[in-house]
């Protein structure tokens, strides 16, 4: 039997009942709205047929006894439901009816989850099955209600305010792998449809619940063929919309912190699908504010699955330094976004190859002008000039550490192209990031004086705090630019020493001062590393401060 065909039969009807039932939802029990001849009735009788009529719309709250019935219901329409389909398999007319009926009930659980302190009932007698088995029921709608219900019951804020009641219903749904049976009912909708389109949207809604919820569920809901289903998405060739933009952001939630999963992405050739994805927005700025969004969502997963070294591998095999290349040449939205992407790609000594390659596709001569003149805002558009700056400052630095030979002089050359200007340039930085760490250090010293004023101890977590909110306010980024100078004195030309020391001489500067920013930075650095190279990194900063 089609569905189609029972979806053309039902067209003058609807199995919904949409009209009978958009303003009478949230109760057990509903009741269709009256309509009556007011020209006909007097001013008292009309406010006496209102009060009447909002009498009975009022529900009871939902108890037990009424929970019990309404499940009782419930089972029996899916039984029928079942037992008409089977009957009268080529006669959709004969089985439209328990249709209808299996949907209403349906429709009417949502009341359940405005009491979620009664979930535990739906476990226990097993309804959670009955309504998992009905996203495989041969009508659409019936799925798509299912989802629409279940979307309800897990919603955020009924998960935070009722962590204890609602666990039992959680459990059930990660036991029963329900992201696998979302995926599979996802797999058979039409997104052309209106409906089914929300039914995906509301999947999709299931499982940013569950991941709230559950952090620790993101990879074995991915192993139940989410991301698989997620690539797809982005891949398929439909118009931007709502679905796309929340399916890019489900991805980049998986991505986050997981390595597993970046690892899976890049097995599933997902930094290919990335790579296409944003090579759209190269040349044309995203058309509205959503579409901006899921772009941003876009880069955001290439720079988690970038924190894995195979998938820089692959990254540099696809051309991704191309693409990221041509897009700072370009003045569109995703130029900011490209230069987050290649900061991943190239820091650390995993991407030495990618530092490489970097210079081989002449990048310095799309990096520079953008560390020469940071690009201004479009109206609260993309990067903030502190970001920009921090990703240039620390994609020079990366190639600083990692290339050798030719390339390294090539790098080094640049600071004494133009006079000097890209050390003017670096010394303007310096300065401008040495007042915004001092304005907060002033702040954190007024701080600490009035907690030994009050006799607190400060100890080693609010000492951490206050280094955090220094590299928050500046002090990265003008490690980054001392490394940067410190780097380019110790290999460069003499010159630009000799060009660093007569800026600081003009503007009363201290090498003790950056002295002091880079054995801190030294005592700092590498914390989630291994040990080794740790200790060699620190060596290396340390030889350089000794040098300066």
């Amino acid at each position: 039997m089609e569905i189609k065909e029972l979806l053309s039969f039902k067209s003058s009807k609807g199995v919904k009942r949409e009209a009978e039932d958009a303003d009478n939802n949230d109760g057990p029990l509903r009741t269709k709205q009256k309509s009556y001849g007011n020209d006909q009735l007097t001013d008292l009788e009309k406010s006496s047929l209102l009060q009447l009529d909002a009498e009975e719309q009022e529900v009871l709250p939902l108890d037990q006894s009424q929970l019990k019935k309404m499940l009782l219901t419930f089972e029996k329409r899916v039984v029928k439901n079942q037992e008409m389909r089977i009957k009268f398999q080529d006669k959709p007319e004969k089985f439209l009816d328990s249709e209808m009926d299996l949907n209403d009930i349906i429709e009417e659980l949502h009341v359940v989850a405005t009491t979620p302190e009664l979930y535990h009932i739906l476990v226990e007698l097993n309804s959670v099955q009955s309504l998992l088995g009905l996203l495989s029921h041969e009508n659409t709608d019936i799925s798509v209600a299912v989802v629409s219900l279940l979307q309800e019951l897990t919603d955020t804020d009924t998960l935070t305010e009722n962590e204890e009641d609602v666990e039992v219903l959680i459990d059930l749904l990660i036991k029963e792998q329900v992201v696998g049976m979302l995926v599979q009912n996802m797999e058979r909708l039409d997104e052309t449809v209106s409906e089914e389109a929300d039914g995906v949207y509301n999947t999709l809604a299931i499982v940013e619940n569950l991941i709230d919820f559950r952090p620790e569920f993101c990879v074995e809901a991915a192993q139940q063929g989410l991301m698989q289903w997620l690539l797809r998405r982005l891949k398929a060739k439909m118009p931007f919309d709502g679905n796309k933009l929340y399916g890019s952001e489900i991805l980049s939630i998986l991505l986050q912190n997981n390595d597993d999963l970046r690892r899976t992405l890049g097995e599933l050739d997902g930094i290919d699908v990335l790579l296409q994805q944003v090579n759209v927005y190269k040349k044309h700025d995203p058309g509205t504010a959503e579409e901006l969004e899921m772009m941003e969502n876009l880069f955001d997963c290439l720079c988690s699955s970038l924190m894995l070294q195979p998938n820089r591998e692959r990254f540099l095999k696809g051309e991704g330094l191309q693409l990221m290349n041509l897009m700072l040449r370009e003045r569109k939205l995703s130029r900011g976004s490209a230069l987050k992407v290649l900061d991943h790609a190239m820091t650390g000594a995993e991407g030495a190859d990618n530092c490489n390659k970097f210079i081989d596709i002449l990048g310095l001569r799309t990096v520079f002008p953008l560390f020469m003149k940071t690009p201004r805002g479009q109206k609260k558009k993309g990067p903030s000039e502190e970001e920009h700056e921090e990703h240039v400052c620390s994609v020079i630095t990366s190639l600083l550490k990692n290339v050798t030979s030719t390339q390294r002089l090539r790098l080094l050359a640049k600071f004494t192209e133009n006079d000097h200007a890209k050390v003017d340039r670096l010394m303007e930085l310096h300065f401008k990031y040495l007042d915004k760490v001092r304005i907060v250090d002033n702040k954190i010293e007024g701080e600490r004086q009035r907690l030994k004023a009050d006799g607190s101890e400060i100890d080693e977590s609010m000492e951490n705090n206050f280094y955090l909110r220094r590299l928050d306010s500046g002090l990265f980024i003008l490690q980054l630019i001392d490394y940067v100078m410190m780097e380019i004195c110790a290999s460069g030309a003499p010159s630009i020493k000799q060009r660093v020391l007569q800026i600081l001489s003009l503007r009363g500067g201290s090498i003790k001062t950056i002295r002091n920013i880079m054995r801190e930075y030294a005592g700092n650095v590498g914390d989630d590393k291994e040990p080794e190279v740790r200790e060699v990194e620190q060596k290396r900063l340390l030889q350089l401060v000794d040098k300066f």
